[in-house]
């Protein structure tokens, strides 16, 4: 069987050069019998970004897809996942409803990464609003991570929205998901259909 492709889906205002996008790059190099690893740029319009992601999918119809969404990547994920029967997804701290959070950044942006400078428009949340599902038809295929110190986003959204899919919930830690190198065995483990969860150990929350 052909090995699974690895996608890491970067958040709001983030870059392929995130932490969490060079620890799972890092992790793939050392052991690249794992599969392949790619992680997109995407551009800041979410019906760009999602276009950008579904090519690289649609390129690759015939192998196994695991797509791992950090925060608004995990909405993008979602939807892709919903779409495509070849995709598996896991969760890190992620956005359900980023239309409604947004709504609080409207206007010139900078991405914290590339120095990106842009206006986030209505038309932004407007895009995002039309990618909302109301759930999820098959739970199995999503795996949720999230630290309850995340401050950016409420955790127990996430928790509620994918309640059938294996969860791994850690007090403490931070939007950012503190030791996220800990968790790459088990997203190695659930591309491969396999549930290899630790104990999830209290962490000092980050701010």
């Amino acid at each position: 069987m052909q090995s699974p492709l690895f996608i890491y889906v970067h958040g709001f205002n983030s870059s392929p050069s995130s932490v969490k996008a060079r620890l799972l790059g890092a992790y793939m190099k050392t052991h690249p019998e794992l599969g392949d690893y790619c992680v997109p740029a995407l551009s800041h319009w979410p019906a760009e970004a999602v276009l950008q992601l579904e090519k690289i999918i649609t390129e690759h119809a015939d192998r196994r897809i695991v797509l791992i969404g950090s925060s608004l990547g995990g909405y993008y994920s979602t939807w892709l996942t919903e779409r495509h029967e070849n995709c598996r997804t896991v969760l890190v701290n992620p956005a359900v409803y980023p239309y409604r959070l947004l709504a609080d950044w409207l206007g010139e942006n900078q991405n914290i990464y590339t120095a990106e400078h842009y206006t986030l428009s209505p038309e932004h949340l407007h895009q995002l609003e039309s990618f909302a599902l109301g759930g999820v038809k098959d739970s199995s295929r999503y795996l949720l991570l999230v630290q309850t110190g995340d401050t950016t986003l409420d955790y127990q959204e996430a928790v509620a929205f994918f309640a059938g899919s294996p969860q791994f919930v850690q007090p403490g830690g931070s939007h950012g998901f503190d030791r996220f190198e800990d968790l790459i065995p088990a997203i190695v483990a659930f591309a491969n259909n396999k549930i290899d969860l630790p104990e999830p150990v209290s962490l000092p929350a980050s701010f």
